[in-house]
């Protein structure tokens, strides 16, 4: 990203050569055409977002060939009421932190929202959006369909999208960075990567995490996405970005964490990484959730003591971090038009009344 995104000033300035008319005898140039880098890059995404998907599909199903399906509703049926309560708390820890999300954003864009509907607003786009893909569409018309009632401007609610989003970002980031940093060598026998090379990479990831702290501290800056310019948080309200960002995903890679059968070998700080990296594969595939990309990275990656029982671990966290929360979002979104439609009714009754009392 720019710091400053004002206009070009070579595209406002006229050129003599493009007004003035050609000369007698003189041809007229043939027009220079237009870079499509933007459609290449484009189709670059889709094809490598659309092989990350087969590839995933195809380990995901040859797993799912060898597996043995007693084994597996055995393992299901073998989750404790304990690692499932554990589950559910980690769940609540992490939207939670998502409420955060949005409540930095209101005030790095100097919104005064209730808490209450700031809840709603993050909660319910987060729970769509993480069920159904396509976040910027799914997501946004959630928060658009809550904030705007509040008052705030569609430009403001965009804004509002794109900042979140940054704080999602510096929190992967300083996970992934951190891990392959600390744990390089548990890293290196699920990665297959040189320790050092591990090393490096953590370096790197948390050098550009420094740089955009630096960057954001020496000035105000301004970013443009999509012919869309708005300022990026400053230095205070970006560490807290980067806590709440670390706090969300660890506690939503918890969830999984105390699903799993056996933690024989697998520290949580080296499982958070890998967790990290199969969510950063599943949005790359832009598949709903990660579907099908998360589960092959996993199940590939973590050891355990049957392909069965970390199956039916990553099922159960779906259950529990997706269609949970997605439905409590639709029942909180149902119930929020109902209440709304309602009052709207018994406000227009009330003044039928009142009109009638009148003409009396």
């Amino acid at each position: 990203m720019n710091s400053d995104y004002g206009q070009d000033a070579g595209a406002n300035e006229a050129d003599p050569d493009a007004t003035s008319a050609p000369a007698s005898g003189s041809r007229a140039l043939a027009p220079v055409p237009q870079r499509s880098s933007p459609k290449i890059k484009a189709l670059i995404g889709a094809v490598a977002s659309l092989l990350l998907v087969l590839i995933a599909f195809f380990v995901l199903s040859r797993t799912l060939a060898k597996l043995n399906l007693a084994e597996l509703s055995t393992a299901v049926a073998a989750t404790s009421w304990t690692q499932i309560s554990y589950g559910l708390l980690f769940t609540a820890c992490s939207y939670l932190m998502l409420t955060g999300y949005d409540a930095i954003a209101l005030k790095q864009l100097r919104l005064k929202v209730p808490y209450r509907t700031t809840a709603l607003g993050s909660f319910a786009s987060y729970a769509v959006s993480f069920t159904l893909g396509f976040p910027i569409f799914t997501g946004g018309t959630v928060r658009y369909w809550i904030y705007s009632r509040a008052g705030v401007r569609p430009g403001k609610i965009a804004s509002l999208t794109v900042v979140a989003g940054v704080t999602f970002w510096l929190g992967m980031a300083v996970v992934i960075g951190f891990g392959l940093m600390i744990k390089a060598d548990s890293i290196s026998e699920i990665n297959q990567f040189a320790v050092i090379l591990n090393r490096m990479i953590g370096a790197a990831v948390l050098g550009a995490v420094g740089g955009y702290l630096y960057w954001v501290s020496a000035r105000p800056r301004r970013a443009k996405l999509q012919g869309m310019t708005f300022e990026l948080p400053g230095l205070g309200l970006t560490l807290g970005q980067m806590a709440l960002g670390v706090l969300d995903l660890c506690c939503a890679a918890a969830v999984l964490y105390v699903l799993l059968p056996s933690h024989d070998g697998l520290d949580f700080f080296t499982f958070a990484s890998v967790y990290v990296f199969a969510c950063l594969l599943g949005i790359a595939s832009h598949a709903p959730g990660g579907i099908g990309v998360f589960e092959a990275t996993m199940l590939k990656a973590l050891p355990a003591p049957s392909q069965e029982a970390l199956l039916a671990s990553l099922l159960m966290f779906r259950i529990l971090y997706y269609v949970i929360p997605f439905v409590f979002a639709l029942v909180l979104l149902g119930a929020t038009e109902g209440g709304r439609r309602w009052d709207a009714l018994r406000e227009a009754m009330n003044q039928a009344e009142g009109g009638d009392r009148d003409a009396r």
